[in-house]
Formats: structure tokens, sequence, C-alpha cells
């Protein structure tokens, strides 16, 4: 078994609505005219960089957008939505696929299953409508009877998927233990993620109660613009790279992880290097902490936070001290950060044998040739704020995502269920 990241890949209505309280990045380019083919291409060539590592990669694919079904559940069509309608079902924020699910590996569950609950996103309400076709993907992708795929947490109970869990373990294929993360109001905005939620979450996955860990999130954090603990903290294998302000009770969680994970190494960024708001604008903590196959770990963190005069040079402090992470990757993924989601927001991270996987949500480098060629003929160039209700605009997105299924024979497979 192995680790698998499966990245998003971003959609063909990708556009700057504004709609994620709470996310600074998205609210501060509301607006502005967003980039959907270089939105993609940057995606891929962040995807092609992790298989030049030596990783194992995946895709998650578009949703169909504008999403009719749930404008019609609201007695409407595209055409006679109002506007914030219109944005809410056009939304491509299924390409952050950290929100797909929580996903608990096989060595951590007592049937020796791999369980996958897709999150129900309820806080926003361009997130709200994701779950059907993002379950439809995963019972596809992972129909594997070594898999169990579960539907989403009912309301009101909110669930943010793995943006807010965290897995440690010796090795991937040993077993872990498993971080819950969840939040209170931070300042004037909400927390995302319910304990009642994650405590479901654990009891669905058959999980070991000695072996979970419920860890409230900072609402400071929250208040600066952490609105998923992805953006403060990430764990990898026996590492925690967490910001000093990430947890409401640090010290407790810290205990609990060393407890129950002997040579548990917990890296942690001082507040007084780095602020919670470098933490937010440079996605220092939004970042792909990795194995590489040679056994050493890596940090894979957007342009960002090279750009950053207060977090680059404490990652260079970091190298140079010989601990646990022993190399830093930058990558692209501007159009993504400016949508507020970094290098892990694109990613759902599953522990498997590929060879249980559907080859189809695998990729390599010939297919992501493919992909890329695709992007570059169907994809818009650029959207701007008037053109969302634009017809011939829709009708583009509509043919582009229809193009992509067909090239990976899936279109017959991806029939959305709207029911859990």
């Amino acid at each position: 078994m192995i680790e698998i990241n499966f990245d998003g890949l971003i959609g063909p209505s990708h556009n700057y609505a504004g709609l994620s309280l709470g996310n600074l990045a998205a609210t501060g380019n509301a607006g502005q005219p967003s980039h959907p083919r270089a939105a993609a291409l940057q995606g891929i060539a962040k995807m092609r960089a992790n298989v030049a590592l030596g990783l194992t990669q995946g895709i998650l694919l578009p949703h169909a957008r504008p999403d009719h079904h749930w404008l019609a559940s609201l007695s409407t069509d595209f055409a006679a939505a109002p506007p914030v309608l219109k944005a809410q079902a056009l939304s491509a924020s299924a390409m952050w696929a950290a929100n797909a699910a929580t996903v608990s590996p096989a060595p951590d569950t007592s049937d020796g299953k791999t369980h996958l609950t897709v999150a129900n996103l309820l806080t926003m309400p361009h997130r709200s409508h994701e779950w059907p076709e993002t379950l439809a993907q995963l019972r596809v992708a992972f129909a594997h009877p070594g898999f169990a795929v579960h539907g989403p947490v009912p309301p009101p109970f909110g669930d943010e998927g793995a943006a807010n869990h965290m897995r440690m373990a010796a090795t991937h294929d040993a077993p872990g233990i498993e971080i819950f993360v969840y939040g209170e109001r931070g300042g004037p905005f909400p927390a995302r993620q319910s304990r009642v939620a994650s405590e479901a979450i654990a009891r669905a996955h058959r999980l070991d109660p000695t072996r979970a860990i419920f860890a409230e999130q900072n609402p400071e954090a929250i208040a600066a613009g952490a609105f998923h603990n992805d953006v403060v903290a990430v764990a990898n294998g026996p590492v925690l790279f967490a910001h000093e302000q990430a947890f409401a009770d640090r010290a407790s969680v810290y205990a609990a992880i060393t407890e129950r994970l002997p040579g548990a190494q917990i890296v942690e960024v001082p507040a007084s290097a780095v602020s919670l708001a470098d933490a937010v604008t440079s996605y220092l903590f939004n970042a792909q902490l990795v194995t590489l196959p040679d056994a050493t770990m890596a940090l894979i963190v957007p342009e960002e936070a090279r750009a950053n005069t207060r977090v680059w040079p404490w990652l260079q402090t970091m190298l140079a001290g010989n601990g646990p992470i022993r190399r830093i990757e930058v990558v692209n993924v501007r159009e993504s950060m400016s949508n507020g989601g970094g290098p892990a927001c694109l990613r759902l991270r599953v522990v498997a044998d590929p060879a249980t996987v559907d080859p189809r949500f695998l990729v390599d480098d010939a297919k992501l040739d493919r992909l890329a060629a695709i992007v570059t003929a169907h994809w818009p160039e650029s959207i701007e704020p008037r053109d969302i209700g634009n017809a011939a605009l829709i009708a583009d997105i509509e043919h582009a995502r229809a193009a992509l299924l067909d090239a990976l024979d899936l279109s017959d497979s991806l029939t959305v269920n709207h029911k859990a």
C-alpha cells in the first residue's frame, strides 16, 4: 500500500465570484478576471512534478457546471436564476479535492477496508451541492471491495473532508492515528467542521477509539483566515508540521499524538517567526508534505511561500537544521491560490494498492499530455465577472467537460445519484 495523491483537475468554469466567507484570498479577489485554461494547466504541471518526484498520482474530475439539478431543486433554471445563484451553480470549487472526502486507510480500520466518507460541505451554498457528483466519482474510482465509500454526514453537522483531518503513522502502510480537527466560530467567520461530524466519521470508518484524536482548531486561526485546518497544519508519516497557533490547546494535542504514536515528530513554526497572517497569505502549511521513494520527506509549497520574506528564510533555516523535512519543492498554482486554494487543497490523499483503483483515475506523463491537450483546446482562456450569465460561455463550459469525459472513457460511468 502506498499513498496516492488524487488532484482535482481545475474545471472550465473556474472564476472569482468571492463566494467563500472566511477565505480571504477568495473574497479579496472577487470580481477579478479568471483564467481557467491557465489554472488547469498549472494544476497539470503540479501533477507532472509529483510524477517526476516518483509519487503515484491520480485525478478527480470537474463537476458538471452549471449544476442544473441543484437549480431545479430551487425551482429555477440558469437563465432565470438571480446572479448569486448563477455564480453558486457555476462554481468550480470541486477542484479542491482535499474537501472531497475523509479517508481512513485499511491499516487503521477494524474491517481492513479503506473507508471514504464524502464531505457534505454544507456551510457554503456553492459547495453544498458538490457531494452527489463527488460521491459518484468516488464510487467509480474505488469500486474494488477493498474500499467502503460512504454518503455524507447529514445536516446540520458540517463536514469539510480531509482539509480538517490528518493521519500520522510510522509508514503509510502501518497502523496509524487519525486527527480530526473541528472548530468553533472564529471572530466574524464560521467554523466549517463540527465535532459531531468528525465523531460520526470515525465510527463509520470503524476506527479504534483509542487511536482517534479530536482537536479543536484555534479560533484565532479561523479569525485570521484559516478556514480549514490545512491552512495551519499538515501531517505525513510520523511528522506533524504545524503553526504554533493552529490548535486551541496545542499542548494537549501534542501530548495525545506522542502518547499514541511513539516516534512522532512535531515541527512547530513559532508565531514570532511566521505570523498567522503570513501563514494564510503564503499558504506555507497548505503544502503537500510527502514521502519520496528514498524515504525522505519533501514539502511542496506554492510560489507565494518563496515570495514571503519571513516564510522563505524560516524554511531555509529548517532545512539547515537536519530535521525530518529534507527538501522543498516550489510549484506555481497561482490561479488556485487567488481563489483560496494551495497545493494541499488540490489533492485528496488515499493510501491504497494502486492496482485496486480504477485506472481511469490514475495518470502518468502520457495521460497528463492528453489532459493538457484537451484543456488547451476546450477550456476558456478567461472569464470576466460579467460573463457568468453568458449563454455562449455556458455552452463552451459544458462542451469542455463532455470532451474530457469522452477522452477518459467516463461519460457513461459518472451518472450522478442525488441520494446518499
